[in-house]
């Protein structure tokens, strides 16, 4: 390749032959570095997203993986009501079945030093001769429980912080219906507790909920279990069929009491877990593209306009020597400097803000310690990214300047053609002023670039759409939960189904107004080949304080069928009126078929209800309630749980001020920080796409421009032509911004949503109007930027400039 005439420069007594090219390499960066800033800034929003979204869904991956393999997370989980321990060698019998270890688990009252309301816990016991084999706790701070202790126990990490204890401090659980003193001598973590929350809780609420594990042998006392187990977890071979496992587990619990076995997948914890992983795979591949795509247009767009003012020099060089694979190089290394800035940027936002998103990970996600770093590969493929878009965009300039022939370049690009169209009489009858004229004809005669214009803009405020639905949505799912489906103050459960007259024994307590019987029971729902586990909730006739609601409002699951969520009835090929096997492992020996008589929204994952009564009459027994609803007088709530934490056939008490309190600060606090890191990305892709059109639009009109002023327009005048265009496309782009905003809202939330809780797509019209206002006066502040060139333009100077 020929190379031209190199200069030379010195550098004490060594002589370094710098090629004349990559001079003027240096010298176009150095006189476009705030354009290339600005585009370096939007590729890098594109980086840094990538980085954090990748990297941190690799980093609770690599976390979650390594704490299963260490502590021996099992892969089957199974309750029951109360199975022998010589069930134990059938169980891990079953073909697949690697280990089989047999538990005690309840919950359990609390009462907790220097805490009013009643606490849960949950108790899970240790064996009696070394660790458990599965679900291995790791031991944080003093010691394990003497195996024949009868009050000693181990609390979670979390748990113990957010009360204060330390070895040797007591508090208080009832236990069996005995109310017992328990005294902490150590704390601990657990792979089956990454995400610890209590029986009807959304957040975490550590200082009202803890995991206690205690010795097998005071297990087995406290709750009279001799012999005998309720909670099973099983780990399975590599390539076992879990379905298999599971079905063989439920025929051998099913006449104790088991309530239907389940994998990995519905264990609570790592399904909150799976969920943010995927919410953060789902980000990288919504958001990223999007500050790609803008990256693209804005090379091209900055890089063909270089080319086009530079027609003379490239002929030069050309007759000078450098043929053409040396002037596609250099208008691709020119992009390439571009990309490197933005990706270097990106690469160090991104590894900041991983930090400090890994932090606040920390405050929901109990892991011994956080296997926090973004891999060579992620940094890589978001290089890649960067330099790939930044190739593209420029390729499209560079191969014509590369094309161009020496002669022709060396002669000015002929004007374009126009005619008098029908738009011009348009514009000549609205008389409108000269500088408007100027601002519409460049919109109408270049129209692919006022299109590419107003995409840009539109897709900065997209991002801002996408970002601010998250708080309007959370709202409105806290509104129908804790404001019109769950109205009551507390829930307070039991160990096992009570007698329906221990309603009356509850509304016999101080303070309490309002006290309703609820029945829960895991079912099977199938249609022919599908299948798929819920929750039945049965309401007793006129439930007020538990209701289900529909669009229209409050309903009544009838006397006779069942109603599902609305998504189970695709899941199961099922329409309304037809009929579905239902069964209730543990329940009936039996399924049935019932009617399926209606569908409500889906929340808080796929529910199926029947009425009371009817589950009643299903069973065949007596009336009896899971749970009770609590409504209470404010002046008696204390009153209240002094009594609570006295009864002794409790199993906890649930707290739905407290679960609403814990999610809105946690809300709170973490949407603050994220919409402000969206404005701040919508706000760079408005500054970059404003601030490079105004820049390329000076450049080309800087003869329009100057004559404006030698002909008497004002200083204000003559840059309205700048800031109005820019401004009139900006404006122009905001419905269709909203749009694809809206799209790419849709989008999110049918990925983020799953089996744990259905996340509505709920707008405010705010969300629109700050979206619009951070472009506008993004792109505002950006042209205005430029607009201070044409104050400085040299008049005499720029008349002499050829066209």
């Amino acid at each position: 390749m020929t190379t031209g005439s190199p200069r030379t420069r010195s550098t004490g007594s060594a002589m370094v032959r710098v090629p004349a090219i990559d001079l003027k390499l240096l010298r176009d960066l150095r006189r476009l570095w705030a354009q290339a800033l600005a585009i370096a800034v939007v590729l890098a929003c594109g980086v840094m997203v990538l980085l954090i979204s990748v990297g941190m869904s690799g980093a609770l991956d690599r976390s979650r993986t390594a704490y299963y393999e260490r502590n021996a997370f099992a892969d089957v989980f199974a309750r029951a009501t109360r199975a022998p321990r010589g069930l134990l060698p059938e169980i891990a019998a079953i073909p697949g079945v690697r280990v089989a270890e047999a538990r005690i688990s309840r919950f359990v009252m609390l009462d907790l030093p220097g805490r009013v309301q009643a606490a849960t816990g949950q108790i899970v016991s240790l064996p009696e001769t070394g660790r458990a084999r599965l679900n291995r706790p790791l031991l944080t701070s003093g010691r394990w429980p003497d195996p024949g202790a009868v009050s000693e126990v181990v609390v979670n990490a979390p748990f113990a912080e957010a009360r204060g204890f330390r070895p040797g401090d007591l508090f208080h659980a009832t236990l069996g219906g005995k109310r017992r003193t328990l005294t902490v001598v150590g704390t601990a973590l657990s792979p089956e507790f990454i995400y610890t929350i209590g029986p009807g809780s959304l957040m975490p609420d550590h200082a009202g909920h803890g995991i206690i594990w205690i010795p097998a042998r005071m297990a087995e006392g406290a709750f009279d279990m001799t012999g005998a187990f309720d909670d099973l977890v099983i780990a399975l071979h590599r390539g076992a069929s879990e379905a298999s496992v599971i079905d063989a587990v439920d025929a051998l619990l099913d006449p104790y009491g088991g309530t239907g076995a389940h994998g990995r997948a519905d264990q609570i914890s790592h399904a909150f877990l799976d969920s943010e992983i995927e919410g953060l795979r789902v980000m990288a591949w919504i958001l990223p593209p999007v500050f790609l795509v803008i990256s693209i247009f804005l090379v091209n767009m900055v890089v063909g306009r270089i080319v086009a003012l530079e027609r003379a020099e490239i002929g030069l060089l050309k007759a000078l020597g450098y043929s053409d694979r040396a002037i596609l190089v250099h208008y691709l290394l020119l992009a390439g400097l571009v990309a490197l800035i933005g990706v270097l940027l990106g690469f160090a936002l991104g590894a900041w803000l991983s930090r400090v998103l890994a932090r606040m990970y920390a405050q929901f996600y109990d892991f011994p310690e956080l296997i926090f770093g973004i891999s060579w590969t992620t940094y890589a493929l978001a290089a890649l990214a960067g330099f790939g878009a930044s190739a593209l965009g420029a390729v499209r300039a560079a191969l014509s300047a590369a094309w161009l022939p020496p002669a022709v370049a060396m002669v000015p690009a002929p004007p374009p053609v126009f005619t008098r169209g029908r738009g011009d009489r348009l514009l000549a009858w609205l008389r409108l002023p000269q500088t408007d004229l100027m601002i519409l004809r460049s919109l109408t005669r270049w129209p692919i670039r006022a299109l590419t214009t107003l995409t840009g803009y539109a897709l900065g405020t997209a991002i801002l759409v996408a970002s601010g639905f998250m708080p309007d949505s959370m709202d409105a799912l806290m509104e129908r939960t804790f404001d019109l489906a769950y109205r009551q103050d507390v829930i307070l459960t039991f160990g096992q189904d009570a007698p329906a007259s221990a309603v009356d024994s509850v509304r016999r307590l101080p303070g309490v107004m309002q006290a309703e019987g609820q029945l829960w029971l895991s079912a099977t729902l199938r249609n022919g080949h599908r299948s798929e586990d819920v929750t039945l909730q049965g309401l007793p006739p006129g439930s007020d304080l538990s209701r289900l609601l529909d669009d229209s409002g409050a309903v009544e699951p009838p006397p006779i069928g069942i109603m599902l969520t609305d998504s189970l009835l695709p899941r199961l090929g099922l329409s309304r009126g037809a009929a579905v096997e239902v069964t209730l492992t543990g329940r009936l020996a039996h399924p049935v078929k019932l009617t399926v008589t209606g569908t409500v929204p889906q929340t808080l994952g796929p529910m199926a209800y029947m009425s009371a009564p009817a589950v009643e009459a299903l069973l065949g027994r007596a009336p009896r309630v899971s749970s009770i609803n609590v409504t209470l007088r404010e002046d008696r709530v204390d009153a209240f749980h002094a009594a609570v934490k006295q009864a002794p056939g409790l199993g906890g008490a649930i707290l739905l001020s407290d679960n609403r309190r814990a999610f809105e600060d946690t809300m709170a606090a973490n949407v603050t920080v994220m919409s402000l890191v969206y404005i701040l990305l919508g706000g760079a892709i408005a500054v970059g796409v404003a601030y490079n059109g105004a820049r390329i639009q000076l450049s080309e009109r800087a003869r329009e421009l100057a004559s404006l002023r030698i002909l008497g327009f004002g200083r204000w005048e003559v840059s309205w032509v700048l800031v109005g265009e820019a401004m009139v496309l900006a404006v122009c782009a905001q419905p269709l911004g909203w749009a694809i905003g809206y799209g790419i809202a849709w989008a999110m939330t049918e990925r983020f949503s799953s089996d744990l809780f259905t996340l509505p797509l709920v707008f405010n019209p705010r969300a629109f109007a700050l979206a619009s206002i951070v472009t506008l006066v993004s792109a505002l502040g950006a042209v205005l930027i430029v607009r201070r060139r044409t104050d400085r333009l040299d008049l005499v100077q720029v008349m002499k400039t050829r066209e």
